[in-house]
């Protein structure tokens, strides 16, 4: 179901409906239906996944591993080209949708990554699962 989920751009209603199918496949391996009225959490403690990071915080850890990959390749690289790339046309009326990168950014922030941290590969890693997990 995540696959490739480095390079998506989520939105909101998005995210809402992967935690949804995310929910819907441990209750149905815990043989609850939602006419029982079973609380997410108890259907959670019932598969032993309590507590474990959900599919969302998953896709995040692996944008920044993404990321900090991509950013380490050459220059010539066809995907750093591509995520560097500023489209040049018009834009339609209302307020832009965030890019992809925007999100980065702010998954950086929320775990007080530095922007030239990705230059080290292992502390990259590191820091991104480590902090990634305490949230």
């Amino acid at each position: 179901m995540v696959f490739g989920e480095e390079v998506w751009q989520i939105p909101t209603r998005e995210i809402n409906k992967i935690l949804s199918t995310e929910m819907d496949v441990l209750r149905r391996s815990a043989k609850k239906s939602r006419k029982e009225r079973t609380k997410n959490e108890c259907i959670k403690e019932i598969m032993g996944v309590k507590g474990q990071p959900d599919i969302i915080d998953i896709i995040k850890k692996k944008r920044l591993q993404w990321y900090g990959h991509v950013k380490r390749m050459p220059e010539e690289r066809i995907p750093k080209l591509i995520m560097e790339w500023i489209q040049l046309e018009r834009r339609k009326r209302g307020r832009p949708r965030k890019t992809w990168m925007e999100k980065i950014q702010i998954a950086m922030k929320t775990i007080n990554l530095e922007p030239d941290q990705w230059r080290n590969r292992e502390e990259w890693r590191l820091v991104s699962e480590r902090r990634r997990q305490l949230l």
